[in-house]
């Protein structure tokens, strides 16, 4: 079953489980893609699974840009650090989150949206953003497609939006590229931290903390499977070092300000 993959522990068991959850227990990143397209047809499905994810007050403060040029998936690539899979991939979706919209409502209509300046505007536009991204992922993988998402496409913001030609009060929150999955990539389920260390009852407990050393030697196996090196912990503490770990993205407070998130 799908759950023992997830934890990697044998021992693991699901017993409410149906169609939709064995999806989801099975998702994992792909960056090797097979030589179909992702058609229209599936294109819209996944815009309209993306649709049905909540939104904060029915806002729907996000965009989603299908990109399938092939210099433009490979000056996008470039961008968010020269990752050859965007290019390779049929599709490549960068998911916008989309004040600009609300905006330009306001606009047509002579009303004020002094709201969209605070911080937790920008938050509801990123946290709508990445839960419609998600339901697209789980729709792709229920139609046989695979996905990896991109962080890096915020490496070098401003250049990803005069690319797409973004308007004010927009930005590129993240990329997915999707395709059917090569079979011959070398990948699988990567375990999570065990529930133990993520479910806390009625209040928080640092105590959880205590499985985390059991889930390094299980992550540090299935990572020597493939040929890497390291655990969770050495992932973390490499990831958060410093602004020298963040691939540019020190600079988002004041790219967000740029480009009409002043997020006061």
């Amino acid at each position: 079953m799908s759950v023992t993959a997830r934890y990697g522990d044998p021992a693991a068991r699901l017993d409410a489980v149906n169609d939709i959850v064995r999806v989801q227990l099975a998702h994992r990143s792909v960056r090797r893609f097979g030589p179909r397209d992702v058609t229209e047809a599936e294109l819209t499905t996944l815009v309209a699974a993306a649709q049905s994810a909540p939104t904060s007050s029915n806002l729907q403060p996000w965009s989603v840009i299908a990109v399938r040029d092939p210099e433009r998936k490979a000056r996008l690539a470039h961008l968010a650090g020269q990752q050859d899979f965007i290019a390779q991939a049929p599709l490549f979706l960068v998911w916008i989150a989309d004040l600009g919209r609300a905006r330009r409502l306001a606009a047509r209509r002579g009303a004020s949206v002094d709201a969209a300046d605070y911080l937790e505007t920008t938050l509801i536009g990123f946290i709508d953003t990445a839960l419609a991204a998600q339901n697209a992922v789980t729709a792709a993988e229920s139609l046989g497609l695979g996905s990896v998402f991109v962080g890096a496409i915020r490496n070098r913001t401003e250049e990803v939006a005069a690319e797409l030609k973004l308007p004010p009060h927009t930005v590129a929150a993240f990329g997915l590229a999707v395709g059917e999955p090569d079979p011959d990539e070398a990948a699988d389920v990567k375990p999570r931290l065990p529930q133990a260390a993520v479910l806390h009852r009625e209040q928080y407990t640092e105590a959880a903390d205590d499985h985390i050393d059991d889930y390094d030697g299980r992550l540090a196996a299935y990572n020597a499977r493939f040929g890497l090196a390291g655990n969770w912990s050495d992932r973390v503490l490499a990831r958060l070092k410093g602004p020298e770990s963040m691939g540019g993205r020190h600079r988002l407070r004041s790219v967000l300000e740029s480009l009409g998130f002043p997020s006061r």
